[in-house]
This record gives structure tokens, sequence and C-alpha cells, in this order.
């Protein structure tokens, strides 16, 4: 049987008297500037969260991990934690030396001191660690279209941990988290890991968890990167101090976790089961597929269901943690109670409401029953999910130069602010390289920054309420999918190809810019000597050919009332 463990785990900060001098220090110190996922690795790092971990992995490691779930000395560890850079950074830095790890503020948290440099191969990394080197797969897609080209590893010095302004009560270190425990007396804590807000369902799983591991529950939903399109951290944790009452108080805590997920189901479930150890924990629920991304580019899930749990099951002794195993539970009319999908009994009336049928409900404002949820649950989330008629969103215009992206563009803003209710900003391609991006060329990395410029900027007008309009050539599929992921987090993207052949662009061409290309005179031009990558899932398809401008901006129209986002 598990036991807790009460007595500290090792943290790698130094005292306060070594970190002012370090921070002195390493003012003389080359500094990397850490990415959202770095900083909520560097900060469990630090903690103790990712115990054993002293640092960043080094290349041995890595590939220990990455192959076989084992650093090289053998010890159990599913995840690759790693100091991914840009290659021009990685050219100023080598093994033996000591850079400084700042968050996005600049404020230094760490050093580390550089054992290992080395371009890892990413198309293993996701076939062994994700299963499949599938860009569907939000890790996969971060790991080839976000994540730096080299890898840094070696030891970390902890200066001190980032800082959060949100919800400060409810996060703990693993050590303040046993020293919780060990206070209360609690000899058995069962884990509950979540990335969703918590409904009926999740509530009825938690008790029942309790009850058969004898435990106690530690509620303990990540609150660092999830999955693109979840619900945000804010609005989530607003939802779990809602129904916090509806569970005993003696026997229950909450606490946030700052983990960034890397949806890898069966490897995660593994990774989570060793985190929860680090923070006391002595038994964690592992649910139907756990930490799954969802469906791969096939259209089939990544994992099977249980995949995770019986990952976990085989490495439970070595993790020290129990698992108390569920399945999906579902709602029996019959009964007005939740039960196990394999223990309903047979001829009763089972009603379940997937998190797709959620969103849908939310989106079009419609009724959430409260079988499924708690009405204070359901109305944090319409606070941030209103009818998608009140929400803002985004029309991305894609296609070749001369295709008439900025006419229609141009001709849906005049009819959406003739319509009224929102406020209306196009953000057209050449407009924007004069106000926006006016010191960036035409290199495939500077139109990558200019798209994701425009991105942000559709993203912020989207979350306030706004409909942005969007012009630009966009010619790469990663691009406009990071332009996707910034604007869905706040509200609807549509992505209008329009769809003009390139015969008709340049027979179009009035600034004689198509001649030029084919002179060879400009450089990297889209479409004859730089490629357009189509999109293969854009929401609408039009072509300007023998069709007039007021026609195509109709369909779009169309698509936006089909869409709910507008009404009639």
């Amino acid at each position: 049987m598990s036991l807790p463990n009460y007595a500290p785990i090792p943290e790698l900060y130094v005292s306060s008297d070594s970190a002012q001098k370090l921070k002195l220090e390493a003012g003389n110190l080359i500094s990397w500037d850490l990415t959202p996922r770095q900083t909520c690795d560097l900060e469990l790092l630090m903690n103790g969260g990712f115990h054993p971990l002293k640092g960043f992995m080094g290349q041995a490691d890595y590939d220990g991990v990455v192959a076989n779930m084992r650093t090289a000395d053998g010890t159990l560890w599913p995840m690759p934690i790693t100091l991914d850079v840009s290659e021009a950074f990685a050219d100023k830095v080598a093994p033996g030396q000591d850079i400084a790890l700042r968050d996005q503020e600049g404020v230094i948290l760490a050093i580390l001191s550089i054992s290992d440099k080395w371009v890892p191969n990413k198309a293993v990394e996701a076939e062994k660690v994700f299963g499949a080197d599938d860009l569907a797969h939000p890790a996969v897609n971060y790991l080839h279209n976000q994540a730096g080209k080299v890898y840094l590893g070696g030891p970390v010095i902890g200066i001190q941990q980032p800082v959060h302004y949100d919800f400060k009560a409810r996060r703990d270190t693993p050590n303040e988290l046993r020293a919780l425990f060990r206070k209360l007396g609690w000899r058995k804590i069962v884990a509950f890991q979540t990335r969703n807000p918590l409904h009926r369902a999740h509530q009825e799983l938690t008790f029942r968890a309790a009850r058969e591991a004898e435990a106690n529950l530690l509620i303990h939903p990540v609150v660092g990167m999830t999955k693109p399109g979840d619900v945000d951290h804010f609005t989530r944790v607003r939802c779990y101090e809602a129904v916090l009452d509806q569970y005993p108080a003696q026997t229950t805590a909450l606490s946030l976790l700052n983990l960034a997920m890397r949806m890898a189901g069966p490897r995660e479930a593994v990774w989570h089961g060793l985190i929860r150890k680090n923070h006391g924990c002595t038994h964690m629920i592992v649910g139907r597929d756990h930490a799954g991304p969802g469906k791969n580019s096939q259209g089939k899930d990544f994992y099977d269901p249980y995949a995770a749990q019986e990952l976990f099951a085989a490495h439970a002794a070595e993790i020290g943690i129990e698992m108390v195993d569920f399945k999906h539970m579902v709602y029996v009319a019959e009964k007005a109670q939740y039960f196990p999908a394999n223990e309903v009994p047979e001829g009763s009336t089972v009603l379940d409401i997937s998190g797709t049928e959620l969103r849908r409900r939310l989106r079009e404002g419609l009724d959430i029953p409260e079988w499924f949820s708690f009405p204070q649950v359901v109305a944090e989330l319409r606070k941030t999910s209103p009818a998608r008629s009140k929400q803002g969103f985004t029309v991305f215009f894609t296609g070749l130069s001369g295709s008439g992206k900025s006419t229609i563009a141009n001709a849906l803003m005049v009819k959406l602010m003739e319509m009224g209710g929102r406020p209306v900003t196009l953000l057209d391609g050449d407009v924007v390289r004069k106000h926006l991006s006016s010191e960036l060329g035409f290199s495939k990395e500077h139109r990558d920054l200019n798209i994701k410029r425009i991105g942000y900027v559709a993203s912020e007008i989207t979350k306030n309420g706004g409909i942005a309009i969007c012009a630009p050539i966009a010619p790469y599929t990663a691009t406009r999918r990071a332009v996707r992921e910034m604007v869905e987090a706040y509200g609807a993207f549509v992505e209008t190809h329009v769809a003009t052949s390139i015969e008709e662009c340049e027979r179009r061409d009035r600034k004689g810019l198509y001649k030029l290309a084919r002179e060879g005179k400009i450089k990297e031009f889209t479409g004859i000597s730089d490629p357009y990558e189509a999109p293969t899932h854009a929401e609408l398809v039009v072509d300007t050919e023998g069709t007039d401008v007021d026609h195509c901006a109709h369909q779009v129209l169309l698509k936006l009332e089909q869409m709910g986002l507008i009404k009639a």
C-alpha cells in the first residue's frame, strides 16, 4: 500500500543571499528569454515537481527518454524536458558556458550551466513520444513549427520562482502540499488531474475514486499550457471554486499545477503520476483517454481509450503511486444518477453530453440540463462563452496576389458595418505592411512574422467582441494554423480561401508583379518562385473568376449566418 511521504523533496533553489549574488553576476551572462512552455517546465524543475531531474535534459537522457522512457541511469521518466532555442542563439553558446534564463518580462529566474548542445531528430521524437509524426497532434505541431531547432541541456540553479498574480492562495509547491497533508494528518491522498471544468460526472467520479481508495481528495487541475481551444484557466478555476462547497471540506483540497501539458496520452499519464508522487499523493485517478489530444489527421483517436491506464498499471510500482482507474461516466435517467458506462443496468436510458455538444450548446445559447452540470459552472462558462451571435470573430482571407482578397474583404467590411452591432476592423496585407510591419522584408521568416502580427491583432479584436477581417496572402499552412490557435482562444476563426487560379491572378496583375517575378527581378514571390500551400480545411472557398465581388461577399455573410455568428 502507498503511504504518504511527508519529507521535503529536493528543490533546485539557492539561498536568498546566494540568489542576490547570482542576480548581480547574471548581468554579465548571455540571456535566453523563456517561452511560456519553458517557464512552466523550469518552475516544476526548480520546485521539485520534476524530481529527480536536476535541470533540462542532456542528450544522453533525452535519447533514453525518447527511446524507452528512461534517463541514461535507468530512471523512469516518460517526457523529454528540453530547452529548445533558435539556431542564432545556439551559435552564441557552447557546453561549459552559463546562461541566464529570464521570463518574458526579463526577470531572471535561473542559471543554466550548459552541458550539451545538439540538433534533435524531431520526427523520431514525435513518433516515439506521441505515437505518430502527425501535425494534427498539438504537441507535434509545436515541435515542428514553434520549438527551436537546437536543444540545450544542463543543470539549473534556481534563483526565484515565476511570479503568478492570479489565484495565489491556490498555488502550492510540492513541499507546501506535503506540509499541508502532514498538518491535516492525511495518510492517503488521491489526485484528480483535469484540464476541464468540473461537471456532475466529474464530481461522481471523484467521489467514487476517494471512496474506493479510502483516501482524501486533491483536485489538482493544470493551469499551465493545455490543448489549443480548451477553456482558459481563469474561467476553469472560477468553476472549480464555484463547486468546491459540493465536496466535504475536511477531506478535499484544491491546488493549481502550473504544468505545460503535451497531450501525450499513455506517456503523459505516467508523467502525471510521477509529478503527483512528488506532490505527496499516494493515488491518482486515470480516466478514459487520459490526456488524449483528440483525432489524428485520418479522423481517428490518437490513442486507445484505455492505453493510458494500461501503461500506468505496468509501471505503477516504479512510479510509487496507485492508480484508481475509471471508465466513462454516464447519466442513467431511470436511476437519476451516474454510473460507469460498463455498469449501466440493462435497458436503461443513458444520457450524456460530449465536450463538442457542450460547446455547441454554449455557442448557440441552448439549455444545459442540471443533470449534466452545476448551474454555477454553466453561469461561469456563459460569461466567457456567450452565444456566438454576441462573440467577436475573425474572417481570415488567404489566396494568391491578385486573387481578389482585399476587394472582397472591403465589401464584407461595408456589409457588416451596415448591419451594425459590433465594431469591424479590416487588417489588409498592404495596410498592415505600412503600419505594423514596415521594417520587414519578404523572406519566409519575415512573412511568417508579419502574418503572426496580424493574427495577434485579430485575436485581441476578437477577444474584445469585435470583428477582424484579415486579407494577407498567408501562403504557409503552419503559420495560418498558429493564427487560428491565437484567435480561437477567444472566438471563431473563419478561414476563407480565395481560390482564384494563378493564370487569372497573373492576367489581372495591374502592378506587373508577376511579370517581374518571372523575370527574376522579384525574389521569393508566392506562386512563382515560392510555394502557396492551399488550405485543405478552410471554412469557405470562393472563386472570383466569373463572379462579381458582391456575390463573393454575400457568400461569406451566408457562411457567418450558418455558423451563428451573425443573425439575418
